[in-house]
């Protein structure tokens, strides 16, 4: 037998301003805002097929998945939609094992030793995607004609640190940072012309309201590479992208995971984050972040994935409850799991935890 959740039969009306003036900090939202990077399709699928979600959508329809992406969205009380350039196919050496949380096909892992690039012949041999392609706003154009217009859509985009490391190999690319440099320097300059092409379509598109930088820079204890290089190499690439967010009046948010620590300061003061995103217990509590910068940034998620996957109901809205109460006043928080909604958090958490942000007041 399934859960209740009163929160969720509460009718919520999106509003894509409000959230923004929330993230911009303009003062206590009147409701909680939902946002996350992601949902697995296996946990929407779910959502779905419990709440009948499907209803009245046409199977047949060429966009039946985008019309029911909408419902879902809506139905958690998401203000916005996540879309950004389709078709743009980077070539990596991946691997595949089994998914013990049962997605069919398995679950993939990047080849840490060597990547597709780890020479200059390689380098200039190399496919790259080209955001400049007719087709790719296809998905964009489908949208900004479709959305309600309580909506917005938020697209991700700068992968900068992921992009090294994915196309060079993350043993390769830190000897290379060493012993060929000008090839890194290479791959960097490649990575930027793309994004920045990438950005100034997406921007094209009024309906596209923040700009969602995604790109995970370190592990538990630090940088995935030294803060001199981290410098050079993915902070400028931010920095880039973010002005040029700026200057079209939208925001620029980052998801990155991992112990940021040593530049945290910079991203907030040199790249100009509007809002930070991914949040793990053992690294930093989101509670302690927004104490730290939150007159200087929002701060998205947070609610552990961990704590998410282990604790019971009860503890969950507990913790919803106290981070929202520590977040909420002021703006600057959207609640959210501290990464993606991964298709092994128990679906009747993740709805505790939209349901009890649905509850609060």
């Amino acid at each position: 037998m399934h859960q209740t959740y009163p929160g969720l039969h509460r009718n919520v009306q999106p509003d894509f301003e409000a959230l923004l003036a929330n993230l911009r900090r303009e003062g206590t939202p009147r409701r909680v805002h939902h946002m996350e990077l992601f949902h697995d399709g296996e946990i929407e699928q779910a959502i779905v097929r419990r709440f009948g979600l499907d209803e009245g959508v046409i199977a047949a329809d060429p966009h039946y998945a985008k019309r029911l992406h909408i419902k879902v969205r809506r139905f958690l009380g998401f203000d916005y939609v996540s879309c950004g350039l389709v078709d743009m196919n980077w070539t990596y050496h991946w691997g595949n094992v089994a998914d013990p949380a049962g997605r069919a096909g398995g679950r993939n892992y990047m080849d840490e030793h060597a990547g597709p690039i780890t020479n200059r012949r390689q380098f200039e041999a190399y496919p790259w995607p080209d955001p400049h392609a007719p087709s790719a706003t296809r998905d964009l154009e489908w949208y900004s004609a479709n959305l309600p217009d309580d909506m917005c859509l938020i697209s991700h985009t700068g992968h900068f640190c992921e992009n090294l490391c994915w196309l060079m190999g993350y043993e390769t690319l830190c000897i290379a940072l060493y012993e060929q440099r000008d090839l890194v320097e290479a791959i960097y300059r490649k990575v930027l012309d793309f994004h920045t092409a990438e950005v100034a379509r997406l921007l094209q598109f009024p309906r596209v309201r923040a700009i969602w930088g995604s790109d995970d820079m370190g592990f538990k204890t630090g940088l995935m590479f030294g803060p001199q290089d981290m410098r050079r190499f993915v902070l400028a690439g931010h920095k880039a992208l973010a002005a040029q967010a700026h200057a079209a009046g939208r925001l620029y948010l980052l998801h990155s995971c991992g112990n940021l620590s040593q530049i945290m300061a910079e991203l907030v003061h040199d790249v100009r984050i509007d809002a930070k995103h991914s949040f793990e217990d053992t690294i930093e509590d989101c509670r302690d972040a927004k104490r730290t910068w939150g007159r200087q940034a929002a701060m998205i998620g947070g609610i552990d994935m961990d704590f998410l996957c282990r604790q019971d109901e009860p503890a969950i809205r507990a913790r919803v409850r106290d981070t929202l109460k520590a977040c909420l006043p002021g703006g600057g928080y959207a609640l959210g799991t501290g990464n993606t909604v991964a298709n092994y958090i128990p679906l009747d958490n993740y709805l505790a935890m939209v349901d009890e942000g649905r509850l609060y007041a």
